[in-house]
């Protein structure tokens, strides 16, 4: 039995270099899946997903890996990545989920939701570092996806823009921590008000930063977390301002998946990347 040609992939051939090959091996729907958020103390997980156009509709000017890219060029290309892409999805984990599950949990069953969400089903799935078990398609973990493979650079801007417009607004609810600056991450000012303050209920209370300020350091995750008032639905005011809280699309506890897009296929170019090793001629 003849055993099929082995694909190369030049690194030559850049970002797109990866799913052209994979395209030309039948596996027309090659989608992407990235996370946003896994470092930081505060704010939700963002896991996001994308399916490009095959040939050159779905080359984005400027697209990379989105922690590359300054706030603007990410809003620019986010908006580009929305326009053309064929189907994409974006799935929010709430930081009481985060606790309550696990960070690496949370983080694989949101990007397992993100690509089961795509309007359009997935020939081939690239995730950004670790695989995702679960999918009824193959895949492949790729090392630093976001910088080699084009719909994993889609996927990780479109979660990034959408986190980051989240800790913008919890910046407005919670003004003392200064989540619009450092969205959540430890720096060195979100530490001091983190000393100053204590956590809020935004905060991830199973990192042991948050838990050695939050005074109940000795609990698991679940019981440090500040208790809603049944009545109102405020949060204990020990250890949170006065703020009304931020309205939820979703109970608490539960997973939100908060953007899905799809667009028309359009007909495959002929003859698209044909100098390229192991393609059809």
């Amino acid at each position: 039995m003849l055993t099929p040609p082995r694909t190369v992939v030049r690194r030559e051939g850049g970002l797109y270099a990866l799913e052209r090959a994979l395209q030309r091996r039948g596996f027309r729907n090659v989608a992407g899946a990235d996370e946003a958020g896994r470092g930081a103390c505060a704010g939700p997980l963002v896991a996001a997903a994308a399916v490009l156009p095959e040939g050159r509709r779905g080359e984005i000017e400027g697209l990379a890996d989105s922690k590359l890219l300054t706030p603007a060029s990410r809003e620019r290309v986010y908006d580009e990545v929305v326009a053309r892409a064929l189907a994409y999805a974006v799935v929010v984990i709430p930081a009481e989920e985060v606790d309550a599950r696990g960070l690496h949990v949370c983080n694989l069953a949101a990007m397992r939701r993100a690509l089961a969400s795509l309007a359009t089903r997935p020939d081939y799935v690239l995730t950004d570092g670790f695989g995702v078990d679960g999918l009824d398609v193959p895949g492949l973990a790729v090392w630093k996806g976001d910088r080699v493979a084009a719909c994993v650079a889609a996927a990780s801007v479109l979660a990034k823009v959408t986190r980051d417009r989240i800790m913008v607004e919890l910046d407005g609810v919670f003004p003392a921590y200064g989540f619009a600056e450092h969205k959540g991450y430890i720096t060195s000012e979100h530490t001091a008000a983190l000393r100053e303050h204590g956590p809020c209920r935004e905060h991830r209370f199973s990192y042991v930063n948050v838990a050695s300020v939050s005074g109940r350091d000795g609990r698991p995750p679940r019981s440090r977390r500040p208790a809603l008032s049944a009545a109102s639905g405020r949060n204990d005011p020990a250890t949170l301002f006065d703020d009304e809280p931020m309205e939820r699309s979703c109970a608490p506890g539960s997973t939100v998946g908060v953007a899905l897009g799809e667009r028309a296929r359009p007909s495959s170019p002929v003859g698209e990347d044909v100098g390229m090793e192991g393609g059809e001629r």
